[in-house]
């Protein structure tokens, strides 16, 4: 089991949607929490409800991860409140769905700095405090799209390879000094992730809720596994393009994606 109990965890995301079901269980657990997030006044509401049931302490950071500096200046900020970052969850992403030319590049651009450049960023500035105290774990929120190309989802599938390939490759350099890494791969999740992208037609395989989505991630923490797949449906989704040519993956999980008439 990771050590929970009187520990912090830093959870980017932490607003709405998993990032709020993941403080929600940790402050049941007994963790401290630093909740960060663009929407201060939401995440004020979830933390004077989290002190109140389990004694916690919460502290709230409003950043906004899509800012090249927004990494140091939420260190910066954390550093204020004189707590030690144990677990990291680096959960804050968002999707844009569309044929590539029609997207805002400023949006693809900014889907890019959250969804990989502060995760890798956030984790360069906590790994190396746990792996000098031995003890520290680190979940990368990724999605079952990264497991193959998806056309009209081209940039939010490509930022969820990169986190699934640096997730698993850090957890091996990580492997036997007592800090776990994990990945973890969510398919369709009663969230407004697709709705906020205009992407329901996006939303494929079987639709789970935030609560089974956490459950798997702390399971697969606790037995300090590499990757998991939340849902079996969704980790039959996983598997086939394995067994197949990427070209052809491709035109498959855009067909399942596109628009239906």
């Amino acid at each position: 089991m990771f050590p929970y109990r009187g520990h912090t965890a830093l959870i980017t995301g932490a607003s709405i949607g998993i990032g709020e079901e993941f403080a929600r269980v940790l402050a049941a657990r007994g963790m401290n929490l630093v909740l960060v997030a663009r929407n201060t006044d939401q995440m004020n509401v979830i933390a004077s409800d989290l002190r109140t049931k389990h004694g916690t302490q919460v502290h709230v950071i409003g950043c906004d991860l899509s800012r090249d500096t927004a990494a140091t200046e939420l260190a910066e900020e954390v550093k204020k409140t004189g707590v030690t970052v144990d677990l990291l969850i680096n959960n804050a992403g968002f999707m844009t769905y569309g044929p590539f030319e029609t997207i805002d590049p400023a949006q693809e651009h900014k889907e890019i700095m959250v969804n990989i450049t502060a995760m890798v960023d956030l984790t360069h500035i906590y790994l190396p405090g746990m792996l000098e105290r031995r003890m520290g774990g680190v979940i990368n929120v990724a999605s079952i799209a990264g497991f193959q190309p998806i056309p009209l989802l081209t940039t939010y599938a490509a930022t969820k390879a990169f986190v699934i390939s640096f997730s698993v490759a850090l957890w091996e350099e990580c492997r036997g000094r007592n800090v776990r890494v994990l990945g973890l791969c969510p398919g369709t999740t009663k969230t407004e992730l697709f709705e906020r992208a205009s992407a329901q037609n996006a939303a494929v395989g079987g639709v789970r809720t935030v609560q089974q989505v956490v459950a798997t991630a702390l399971k697969g923490l606790d037995r300090k596994k590499s990757l998991v797949v939340d849902g079996f449906k969704n980790k039959l989704l996983t598997e086939g393009p394995r067994f197949i040519p990427r070209w052809f993956a491709a035109i498959c999980a855009g067909q399942a994606v596109k628009a239906k008439k």
